[in-house]
């Protein structure tokens, strides 16, 4: 039986585009942009301004650092809706203390369907969407939540269009919400789709039963993998499938890289839920995979194991 039913159909009808108007966020515009194009969706661009702590001042020259903050917030956004302007689009600058409850907000206000931002993975007050603030996001956010990773180089992204979409599952619940969208994504693309699983190695010296128990488990991945996918998808190219050894988020990055996959889509799970023994595909892997993966990273939050 499929991880995609027949008939499984990814709608996405409105995207969020978080900005701080950092390079990194320039970055995941084309992102935004594309599939909204791809999927006829309506882009929300958002701006949260998060107030600097200011320290031995006084009100006046707060209010007026508040209000010169408020004119270049509205001046950057007016770029940000130049290169919207073929789309249909809504502009949105919020003022806030913290990130997450006006995302929440603005995706139930506005039936958001995909998040899109750009982290450049540093920590520290001075950048709206670190990569502490990126991976709350991704970790809580109702809905899937595309991440341009501080590797991902511009240029590499071909105007955001997909060629090769990696999936990483470990056959999971929170893959299984994923997997529609690798699915989709490589649908609207016409792009190759990669399944990938992987596995740890037995340890040396295993006796015969561990090996056979581990040559098992290879076969089965194997089986799970090409039953990802529904017989009657509408693909371009059959999926290819592959089983790799080691650490997961190693893995799926270092076969991303040398597979030439342009987007790696994961199921993720809250911190609670259970974790492979023999994957790990959890919480530390997805954040991982999304600060040194060299190609854009679609989270898809699911339930727990």
């Amino acid at each position: 039986m499929s991880m995609v039913q027949s008939g499984t159909q990814v709608s996405l009808k409105n995207i969020l585009f978080l900005t701080d108007f950092s390079q990194a966020s320039e970055g995941a515009l084309p992102f935004a942009v594309s599939i909204a194009r791809g999927y006829g969706a309506k882009v929300c661009a958002l701006h949260i301004s998060i107030p600097a702590p200011y320290i031995c001042t006084t009100p006046e020259l707060t209010t007026a650092a508040i209000e010169a903050d408020e004119e270049n917030s509205k001046l950057e956004m007016e770029r940000v809706e130049a290169r919207l302007n073929t789309l249909a689009h809504e502009i949105i600058i919020e003022r806030g203390t913290t990130v997450w409850p006006i995302v929440e907000r603005t995706v139930i206000d506005h039936d958001i369907d995909l998040i899109v931002l750009g982290t450049h993975g540093r920590t520290g007050a001075e950048k709206l969407l670190m990569g502490s603030v990126a991976e709350e996001i991704f970790r809580q956010s109702p809905v899937p939540v595309l991440t341009i990773g501080p590797n991902v180089h511009g240029g590499a992204h071909s105007a955001g269009r997909f060629h090769r979409v990696l999936f990483a599952t470990d056959f999971a619940p929170a893959s299984v919400a994923a997997a529609p969208y690798a699915v989709s994504f490589a649908q609207e693309n016409h792009a190759a789709l990669v399944l990938l699983h992987v596995i740890r190695r037995p340890r040396e010296g295993g006796n015969n039963e561990q090996r056979a128990r581990f040559e098992l488990s290879v076969a089965e991945a194997i089986h799970h993998l090409y039953e990802t996918v529904p017989d009657d998808a509408s693909l371009d190219r059959p999926p290819e499938v592959a089983v790799e050894y080691g650490d997961a988020a190693e893995r799926i990055v270092e076969s991303s890289s040398r597979r030439g996959a342009d987007l790696i889509v994961l199921g993720v799970r809250d911190r609670a839920g259970h974790i492979s023994a023999a994957t790990h595909l959890g919480r530390a892997t997805a954040h991982k995979v999304v600060a040194h993966a060299t190609c854009p990273v679609l989270t898809v939050r699911g339930a727990n194991s």
